[in-house]
């Protein structure tokens, strides 16, 4: 019967050993990368100098540049981790296909039955070691029949223990004793900490078969991925081990600290099953195409943009996806590239609509000395449902549409081959917003990711055709409206008038615009023809007075 067995590694110096790698000048000098937790600056990594000159994770930087006034500090980048981690996955991928990442320093491979094409399990961990030496990486290794019996012993095993919390912790002593206490604890404000003790025995990085609990009973609660305060809590009952841990009652463990820890001691035991989820690889749809000899004609780079094109769409079909955005990459023979990228209005897998878009774009290729490479990558995708065809009919159908000036295909045609000359971004279309003040009942939004808008509510009244901010008027009379006013420097007459319609502001928001308060609004037809949407301010704040804004037409 074959064994499950778990490979865990540890990485505790990756952020810190992935700058080093690209900065080789720091050399041998203490270094960390730091990270803004709440609002304090502390230390993420380190390497190897760094901690021998007595600093550790989790400690500040100001206590850190006063123990070493050498330190060299970086800032934690969160994405650039995450993809080297990432690259690093794909690397363990050469001693077992089930690998996934765990946390943000480990991975885990399930490596049942691939050790013995590596000499075995230690053999293993030595071809692991050498590679992580090349690499300038630190790595610790451990392998159980458990994930989280493998998580413990890379990170525990044969660790020192520091000073745990006794009963009498410093929350729990009196006020009279506290200030003695703090001076006893002086190095968890970034003094010196006391040696650590050493487990009561070495601890295998490698648990044979059977032997979990035996080999974990000596390595602290810390190392069953408990929360911090739950360990804290552990330690104040006097629970400090995994051995003494696991001979407690377990309803009584529950009860006081939730189902978690039990969940994690079953897990690291074996009692309750924990799989190795392997992270899905991702798509990549790029094609390339090479040379010979060097091209600078616009008809031969046609003539390769007509060969990629295919492969591609045939790819993105298989996947269930289409393209949003494409970017065709011409490499010139001097080492220089040059990069066309277009947007569609919707995902498409259709090349005779992609190769459109990028004939637009022929006009600012600049072939240089020769273009020997061309590549063309897919790199925003979406989802797109198969479409079921319905033989002539349907194609009849599609016809009509997309000569129909009103069909959806046709307008996201045209959405796509504008953006291809002014961008995507610039193309917009209005949608109603839940708002009953004039100005505010539309909303502006990018035309290539929505849909038109087809749920326009009824308004309370006709709107202008035309609508811009108040411009105030003078008037010489008492009326409503009034008869005679004078506005941008005409004199009108009102020939007619319709309201009035009351609009109040938004009681719930701070408009600067509607301070005002409730308006009247008219509709005005002049002698000379215009039709205005006048209003009359009717807040207690205000001296009142009217206004234009807007024009029916």
């Amino acid at each position: 019967m074959l064994h499950r067995r778990i490979l865990s590694i540890w990485f505790p110096r990756l952020a810190a050993e992935r700058v080093l790698r690209g900065e080789p000048a720091l050399g041998e000098a203490p270094f960390a990368v730091v990270a803004e937790v709440g609002n304090s600056t502390t230390l993420a990594s380190l390497n190897v100098a760094a901690s021998k000159a007595g600093l550790r994770r989790d400690m500040g930087l100001r206590d850190a540049q006063a123990l070493c006034p050498d330190l060299v500090t970086r800032s934690l980048d969160p994405l650039r981790e995450a993809a080297f981690l990432s690259g690093l996955r794909r690397w363990a991928g050469r001693f077992s296909p089930w690998v996934a990442e765990q946390g943000d320093e480990g991975l885990v491979l399930d490596i049942s039955g691939c050790a013995h094409l590596f000499g075995g399990e230690q053999g293993l961990l030595d071809r692991i070691a050498e590679d992580c030496a090349r690499l300038h990486l630190t790595q610790q290794c451990g392998v159980a029949d458990t994930l989280g019996a493998a998580w413990a012993v890379a990170r525990y095993a044969g660790a020192p223990v520091g000073a745990a919390r006794s009963g009498d912790a410093i929350d729990q002593e009196a006020r009279a004793t506290r200030s003695r206490a703090q001076k006893r604890r002086n190095w968890e404000r970034g003094g010196v900490a006391p040696a650590p003790r050493a487990l009561p025995h070495d601890t295998p990085r490698i648990i044979a078969p059977g032997q979990t609990r035996a080999a974990l009973a000596p390595l602290p609660v810390s190392a069953l991925r408990l929360a911090p305060e739950t360990v804290a809590g552990l330690v104040r009952m006097g629970l400090r081990r995994i051995g003494e841990l696991s001979e407690t009652p377990r309803g009584a463990l529950a009860r006081r600290f939730g189902v978690e820890v039990v969940r994690r001691l079953d897990q690291a035991l074996g009692s309750e099953p924990e799989p190795v989820s392997p992270a899905r690889p991702a798509h990549s749809f790029a094609v390339r195409l090479s040379f010979p000899d060097p091209i600078g004609l616009e008809a031969d780079i046609l003539a390769g943009l007509d060969r990629l094109l295919p492969p591609l769409c045939s790819r993105l079909e298989q996947a269930g996806q289409g393209a949003r955005r494409v970017r065709l990459i011409l490499y010139r023979v001097d080492r220089s590239l040059q990069v066309l990228e277009v947007g569609l209005a919707r995902p498409a897998q259709d090349p005779a609509r992609i190769r459109s878009l990028l004939v637009l774009r022929m006009s600012d290729v600049e072939a240089g000395y020769g273009i020997d490479t061309l590549r063309l990558v897919a790199h925003v995708t979406e989802p797109l449902n198969p479409t079921q065809h319905k033989g002539h009919l349907a194609a009849v159908e599609a016809a009509r549409a997309l000569q129909n000036p009103d069909g959806g295909a046709a307008v996201e045609a045209l959405i796509s081959r504008l953006g291809a000359r002014v961008g995507l971004e610039s193309i917009t279309r209005l949608h109603p917003a839940d708002s009953h003040i004039p100005e505010k009942t539309a909303k502006v939004v990018q035309a290539a990711f929505s849909a038109p808008a087809t749920d326009w509510p009824a308004p309370a009244g006709p709107r202008p055709l035309r609508m811009f901010p108040p411009e105030a008027v003078a008037t010489e009379c008492n009326a409503r409206p009034p008869q005679i006013f004078r506005w941008r420097r005409r004199v009108f007459h009102s020939l007619s008038a319709v309201g009035p319609e009351r609009i109040t502001p938004e009681w719930w928001l701070d408009d600067p615009n509607w301070r005002s308060g409730p308006r009247d609004y008219w509709r005005v037809e002049t002698e000379t023809g215009e039709r205005l949407w006048l209003f009359e301010a009717l807040g207690a704040e205000t001296s009142g007075g009217w206004y234009v804004q807007g024009d029916f037409g």
